[in-house]
Formats: structure tokens, C-alpha cells, sequence
């Protein structure tokens, strides 16, 4: 499915979310940033759109973007991503230890075992390593039963229009749905050995950051 989207993949994300897209991952790396790692995991990294601004805001680092679609490492790959891997989450092609920080955006909620690939990422990361992950949520309040509606009955057309595969985004609003969001994903995160998880809320809920740190 994947594989199929690959080259209009960037330009789905930035139409379905408005353009909300940029906003979120421009957060997520100046939360990575701020951290100053030196090797860093960008898993499911799809075109390789986080990969690339954490690269521009750590020059000096070695980041590594890992998934397992060769067609979008491709892309990610003519894009500039300086480093690119075929990666199962399920089972890491990397020695244990190996990173200062893993970062997953959009990706996570897509993984057949939610837990075992959180498992995984602790392996690899180093003592006080840091997680985080960006995803999509449901938001909670007056903007909820829009959204669903959107989520359900709109960006399936839209993204049959931009795409040309409506069924590849079918499953996109059952996936959200089902996706822990808010406390339930910061206590599946603690249960898998991590600390410290916090989240934050992007625009109105619609998306969060959870970080967290291995202890």
C-alpha cells in the first residue's frame, strides 16, 4: 500500500492535514534538538519529511531514517535524506544501544504490534536515550464530532482525488479510532520500560508529541 502511494505520499499529507503537517514536524525536531543527540533513529520514516528537519536543525548529528518500504526510502533518498535503512519495527537490524534518540511520526499507529515495536526501540536506544513519537488522536470537546466526520467521510475522497488509491486510506480513520491517545498512550509507553512519558496536544488535539525517556 505504501509502496503504491509513494510519490504522491508528501503531497496527500499536505492537503489532508491543510498543511497542519509542516507545523507538527517542525515542533517535533526542535523538541529533538533541544535534546542534542549525536545518533539519532527516525523509524517508519516514510518520504523522509522528519528526518530531513531534524537534519537542518542538527547538522552535526547522524541520523538515521529507517522503514520498510524500499519505494518510500527511495523518495526519501532524492529528497536528500543523507542515511536510509529497511527496517522491520518489529525487529530493528541494529545492535542494542545503538542511538541517542528514536523518533516515529505517523508511523507507530500503522505497526502490527504496538508494544513489541516500543520494545524494540528501547532496545536500541542508550541509557537516558529519548523517545518521541507524533501521531494523529481524536480530540476531545467541540472540535471532535467535526473531525470524525472529516476523518470518515471526507479524506477518503480527498485522498482518492490527490492519490488516485482511495482504498489505501480507507483503514486511515478506524486506525485513528483505535489508536491509544492521551493517558492510555503515555501508560503503554511507561509499561514498555520508559519514563517520564509526557504529551502534548497539536492543534486543538487532532495530533499529539509523546516523549519519554529510558531509564
Amino acid at each position: 500500500m505504501f509502496g503504491r502511494i509513494a510519490r504522491r505520499y508528501d503531497l496527500a499529507n499536505h492537503v489532508l492535514s491543510g498543511g497542519a503537517d509542516f507545523l507538527w514536524r517542525r515542533r517535533a525536531a526542535k523538541i529533538v534538538a533541544e535534546w542534542g543527540p549525536r545518533d539519532v533513529l527516525d523509524l517508519a520514516a516514510g518520504s523522509g519529511d522528519l528526518a530531513l528537519a531534524m537534519q537542518r536543525r542538527l547538522p552535526e548529528a547522524a541520523i538515521t531514517a529507517g522503514d520498510f518500504s524500499p519505494e518510500m526510502l527511495e523518495v526519501a533518498r532524492r529528497k536528500g535524506v543523507a542515511k536510509t535503512v529497511l527496517a522491520d519495527a518489529l525487529q530493528l537490524p541494529f545492535a542494542s544501544e545503538s542511538f541517542d534518540c528514536v523518533t516515529v511520526a505517523f508511523g507507530l499507529r500503522n505497526m502490527a504490534d504496538w508494544d513489541r515495536a516500543l520494545g524494540e526501540m528501547w532496545r536500541v536506544l542508550r541509557h537516558r536515550g529519548r523517545l518521541l513519537i507524533l501521531d494523529f488522536s481524536i480530540p476531545t470537546g467541540a472540535l471532535r464530532p467535526a473531525y470524525r466526520f472529516y476523518l470518515h467521510r471526507c479524506l477518503p475522497l480527498f485522498a482518492s482525488i490527490v492519490t488516485g488509491q482511495k482504498a489505501a486510506y480507507d483503514y486511515l480513520g478506524g486506525s485513528i479510532e483505535k489508536f491509544p491517545s492521551g493517558g492510555a498512550m503515555l501508560e503503554m509507553i511507561e509499561r514498555n520500560g520508559f519514563t517520564t512519558a509526557t504529551a502534548e496536544p497539536l492543534t486543538g488535539g487532532i495530533a499529539a508529541i509523546y516523549t519519554a525517556q529510558k531509564s
